[in-house]
């Protein structure tokens, strides 16, 4: 995930092009290999049990290797090795770079500096980053001053980001979205979560979009915004809030889910938090508010 927020730091201070960087991370794809890949490669799990740890993921929020840990399939040391084995994704994106003769590894490195010093990150944090911690790198792009809000919706933001990476596309990227209300979209599918911390929770999305994540999700190519297509979406954002419920379970704040509905041709206004969802096959908002009975939907 880092590799393609520190690409869209090197277009914005215009080190690359935008076709340029798009080449790179295209490039960069077929040499990324997934966790579950590599331990089938190495001959420590076969792939219905790599398949049984994918399952398990739609259910909690743990990492490929604690799963297969705790389900017998991994050791601690085994799950060490293959991390070992999975290079750092910036240097994936360092490597395109350099291949495609767009940057050289030195001005790359440079940038990372740059960036570094930029946004007040100690060495810890960077490393942590570049290293795959979603959760501080969400909270250096959420920006949000209220320390209440910045906890709630960087804990919803992280795991998100985790659930788009693990089910539906690993090229996704955040950012904050500046618009007052959202936009109005095609499609919105929205859930309520009720309790001790309330939280309205939407996906917006033109039709381009909504099709990628259904079509994924349903693991079928879909051509037209039909039932199967909306139950796909509706239970993802299902899917990623009962993880959520019991993340914040498991932190001591018990919460239910009202049902997902899906509203076409629709604008979502009140005090909203968005976020711009970008993905491989364009993007969608990801729209939220801790004062869901202030959200109106019209038609």
């Amino acid at each position: 995930m880092f590799s393609k927020y520190f690409g869209h730091y090197l277009l914005n201070r215009e080190l690359l092009t935008r076709e340029q960087l798009m080449d790179a991370l295209e490039f960069q794809k077929s040499v990324h290999v997934k966790f579950g890949v590599i331990a089938v490669d190495e001959e420590y799990m076969t792939p219905l049990q790599v398949e049984e740890v994918h399952e398990k993921q739609k259910q909690m929020d743990k990492r490929f290797g604690e799963i297969a840990v705790d389900l017998g399939y991994l050791t601690n040391e085994q799950v060490e090795a293959l991390i070992s084995n999975q290079k750092q994704g910036h240097l994936f994106l360092a490597q395109a770079l350099v291949d495609r003769e767009y940057m050289t590894i030195e001005q790359f490195g440079a940038a990372l500096r740059d960036y570094k010093i930029e946004n007040s990150l100690s060495d810890e944090q960077f490393d942590a980053i570049r290293n795959g911690s979603i959760e501080l790198l969400v909270e250096n792009i959420l920006g949000i001053e209220d320390e209440e809000k910045n906890s709630k919706y960087g804990q919803y933001l992280s795991l998100f980001a985790k659930n788009m990476i693990r089910f539906i596309d690993d090229q996704v990227y955040f950012e904050i979205d500046t618009l007052e209300n959202p936009q109005s979209e095609n499609w919105v599918v929205r859930q309520v979560i009720v309790g001790e911390a309330p939280l309205f929770t939407a996906i917006g999305a033109n039709e381009e979009a909504f099709l990628h994540i259904a079509s994924i999700y349903a693991e079928e190519e879909l051509t037209e915004v039909d039932d199967l297509a909306e139950d796909a979406v509706s239970e993802f954002l299902n899917l990623h809030n009962g993880i959520y419920l019991v993340n914040m379970s498991n932190w001591g704040t018990e919460l239910t889910m009202n049902p997902q509905e899906v509203v076409k041709n629709a604008t979502v206004s009140g005090d909203v938090f968005l976020v711009s969802v970008n993905t491989s096959k364009g993007s969608f908002q990801l729209i939220l508010s801790d004062k869901p009975e202030n959200i109106l939907i019209a038609q």
